[in-house]
């Protein structure tokens, strides 16, 4: 099984792919960058199992109507009031179930400048929908919306300021690869992990993407089926990441 993961950002030099080849009881690295354009990209996801994509695939539903009602020049029937009001417009229902599990808010693609990543997203998910391939918000296909973050905190590894200290990410990628292990990188790599939190994220993203593959990430509840499939849904691995490891 090969897995792709994706730190996507707004332009390609801050984006980061990595590509996993999954054995019966080993992984290895098969391949890690960054400055990823939109071609890159699509090659990575070449022949892979699973593409996991660091962004929001979609708004949330509330927000767009509220923006479509603003722009006709009218206010739609409930309007937003106070700061639960503009909070129910921010968030989408995958982001509240992020929180309830793991006690932080993921970035507001709404509000947030994960706003511009977001409408990359959206014209790579289209460029692989025109391509002819099934591309399901909620996950069903190929392609699923995964948070490293999130992840490293449901494994129990992470650590606070990874993405901001050259130290603290070296501790974390000596922490992931022990719970991973036996995973096969190399040196560059891991070089190149220690140095660029984008590289380092990239490969959680595909650790994640092994375990939505393997069936270890919370479904999409029922009743959330539909809204899912239009503002997305995040993969949120469940139990650790030696459990996902071991198929």
């Amino acid at each position: 099984m090969i897995c792709v993961g994706v730190d996507l950002a707004a332009e390609p030099a801050a984006t980061a792919v990595a590509r996993l080849e999954v054995g019966p009881s080993t992984l290895r690295l098969v391949d890690l960058r960054v400055g990823a354009d939109d071609d890159a990209i699509v090659a990575a996801a070449d022949g892979a199992d699973g593409v996991g994509i660091d962004c929001a695939f979609g708004w949330p539903v509330a927000f767009v109507e509220f923006v479509s009602a603003h722009a006709d020049g009218r206010m739609p029937a409930v309007a937003p009031v106070g700061k639960d009001g503009r909070r129910a417009l921010a968030y989408r229902r995958t982001d509240a179930e992020v929180h309830r599990r793991t006690g932080r808010w993921p970035l507001s693609v709404a509000t947030d400048r994960l706003g511009l990543t977001a409408m990359r997203c959206a014209v790579l998910l289209d460029r692989f929908a025109r391509a002819g391939e099934d591309v399901d918000r909620a996950g069903s296909g190929r392609f699923v919306e995964v948070y490293p973050a999130a992840s490293l905190r449901v494994w129990g590894l992470l650590e606070p300021r990874y993405k901001v200290d050259t130290g603290v990410r070296a501790v974390a990628l000596e922490r992931v690869l022990a719970a991973a292990a036996p995973i096969v990188t190399t040196a560059p790599q891991r070089e190149l992990m220690t140095r660029s939190a984008d590289a380092f994220d990239a490969f959680i993203a595909a650790l994640a993407t092994v375990a939505h593959r393997r069936g270890r990430t919370h479904p999409v509840p029922e009743h959330l089926g539909e809204v899912a499939a239009v503002e997305g849904w995040i993969a949120l691995p469940a139990g650790d990441l030696a459990e996902v490891l071991r198929g």
